[in-house]
């Protein structure tokens, strides 16, 4: 879990509560979601947070969060924001890779030596999380009164977001004291070492330039000549990313931190060729939540003043208007709350009542046994995975539990296997379907659910590559596609995948292990030769289990094998589970 470093009396200090000890604080931390893991070398709070909360990345943050929790303020705040006298100009050189911008300009900034650390950690913590190590999202801020704007008819001053040839131009870059291109940056500078993977194979890179020329080459590294201290009182800050919707809430929580140390607001002008955008994207958002949902999910009975009143020590907003005329009829109730801009986790009307909770207090709430007692049982589901479990390992396999989530490039490309979106794609074959993909994926190394269990079967054999021969490995796991036929959308079922990794690997090896699966649950196989773009032609078959085709087994084909720099023959076989019942 992400781990953020507080100093305790700059907390007390941004939260007016000097009478709070160590310990208090720590305890109301907790009720926060944040845990204490220890002091740092400086004395400081280490926390560990959940990383759906990223507002409470710096102690501006966390106090703000406080401060809400002690009843020192209540409801949204909004900064207020001053009109425009910058702009953004993004040109039609922009690379494809990265094509959006954001940003906004920080006046009147107080900016102690405490101040410039903990926004430093909040750019740092922001980069890692929300913006994927830089790769979704990147920030750059600068020191405003070392820029020179060029006029422009919109506002008073512009910059230029753009893109250059490696070698086109050079600046000074951050911990550096010579001119360098951003090709030079990329091989001689330490920073940019660690992230040239972000921009090397693109033909143009990323730049912003003023009327003296390139101040920043996002998302590696800033120039010198812009770079903030504890003098800096007016800041420009920019995003570039390869979503807007990220970079602006990014650029949300970094105004609203920016906004805890006195500094005051200041729209940009984003000029697109196409559009124009006035940032810092500060607007609000609206959810509607059931009274009765609340009550039911935290177990207490609430009247509709309580909920407004946790609402706004939430941070929240509900709209009271109907709460109000049907007063008499609670259950019926539904709130319009209000978001602030910096909350990047509200997903769902049950994020909204989690924070309602944590205003009331769960210590506050008290535990109760359950109206209807049960008896637990294992699931029949559950009795076949353990008993096909059992006969897999009896035959020399090596049982695994892999994550349920991939990505396409691991699922289909790698084992050769077309999408469903591929005209050439036969959704006859195991494997191929329509995968459920995640909207707004945290990682990209997991984007959807995998149709097929054997490719992190396969993914488990390439990382393995340095470990002694055979490698008989088995798994019975998750595996998903999308479904209109389906309730949910999405049809869902376990297979059973299996591989072999050895010098002698052969199609006869699978199916003598997968025959004496099959005859251990008294069922019937058939292997009929068929086709399958992962396996060799001549040497695959379908799994047909008392009379229903239900997977495939063989050898894997020599591109795929080369793919997973694997040097051994692998036989490979998977089947629906719900075959052997």
């Amino acid at each position: 879990m992400p781990t953020v470093e507080i100093d305790p009396d700059e907390l007390r200090e941004l939260t007016s509560a000097d009478e709070k000890s160590d310990d208090d604080l720590i305890e109301d931390l907790f009720a926060l979601g944040l845990e204490f893991e220890g002091r740092t070398e400086d004395d400081e709070f280490e926390l560990e947070f959940a990383p759906d909360r990223l507002d409470r990345l710096s102690v501006e943050g966390v106090a703000r969060s406080l401060r809400y929790q002690y009843g020192d303020d209540r409801g949204v705040y909004v900064p207020n924001t001053n009109s425009a006298e910058w702009t953004i100009e993004v040109d039609d050189g922009v690379p494809d890779e990265r094509p959006y911008v954001t940003g906004a300009v920080v006046r009147g900034v107080n900016l102690d030596e405490d101040a410039l650390d903990s926004l430093i950690q909040l750019q740092e913590k922001l980069h890692a999380t929300m913006g994927r190590k830089r790769a979704k999202g990147a920030i750059g801020i600068h020191d405003l009164t070392m820029l020179k704007g060029a006029s422009t008819g919109a506002a008073d001053s512009s910059v230029r977001y753009t893109g250059i040839a490696p070698d086109s131009d050079t600046f000074v870059p951050l911990d550096s004291d010579r001119e360098m291109t951003p090709a030079d940056v990329l091989s001689e500078h330490p920073t940019g070492e660690t992230y040239a993977d972000l921009v090397r194979d693109t033909e143009r890179y990323p730049a912003i330039y003023d009327e003296l020329g390139l101040f920043s080459f996002p998302p590696v590294i800033n120039g010198r000549r812009t770079e903030v201290s504890t003098d800096s009182r007016d800041l420009f800050v920019e995003l570039t990313g390869t979503d807007q919707w990220t970079i602006d809430k990014m650029c949300a929580i970094i105004c609203y931190a920016l906004s805890a140390r006195g500094g005051t607001i200041e729209e940009v002008t984003v000029a697109y060729p196409d559009r124009e955008l006035v940032r810092p994207d500060l607007s609000l958002e609206t959810k509607t939540v059931a009274h009765d949902r609340i009550e039911t999910i935290l177990g207490i009975d609430l009247d509709p003043e309580e909920v407004v009143d946790l609402a706004e020590r939430a941070g929240l907003e509900a709209d009271t208007e109907e709460a109000e005329t049907a007063e008499s009829d609670a259950a019926s109730l539904t709130y319009e709350m209000t978001i602030p801009p910096y909350r990047v986790d509200v997903l769902h009307p049950m994020d909204l009542i989690d924070d309602l909770g944590r205003a009331y207090g769960f210590n506050e709430l008290e535990p109760r046994y359950p109206d209807a007692g049960t008896v637990g049982g294992r699931h029949e589901r559950s009795r076949l995975e353990d008993a096909t479990r059992r006969s897999l390992v009896g035959l020399g396999f090596e049982d695994l539990l892999n994550f349920h989530m991939i990505n396409e490039v691991e699922n289909f490309d790698r084992l050769s296997l077309p999408t469903s979106d591929d005209d050439s794609a036969d959704e006859a074959v195991y494997g191929v379907g329509e995968p459920a993909t995640i909207k707004e994926p945290y990682s990209e190394d997991y984007t959807m659910l995998r149709t097929w269990v054997l490719p992190s079967l396969v993914m488990v054999l390439e990382r393995n590559t340095h470990r002694s021969y055979p490698q008989d490995l088995a798994e019975i796991g998750f595996a998903a596609e999308v479904d209109d036929s389906e309730n949910t959308g999405v049809a869902e079922r376990r297979s059973v995948g299996a591989v072999l990794a050895r010098h002698d690997a052969a199609y006869e090896d699978a199916k003598g292990r997968l025959q004496t699966l099959v005859r251990d649950f008294g069922g019937d196989l058939e292997t009929p030769p068929t086709e399958h773009p992962s396996f060799i032609g001549g040497r695959t078959a379908a799994v047909v289990i008392d009379g229903e085709e239900v997977g495939v087994i063989g050898e894997l084909h020599p591109k795929v094998l080369v793919e997973h720099d694997l040097e051994v023959p692998v036989a490979a076989f998977e089947f629906d589970l719900e075959a052997l019942n």
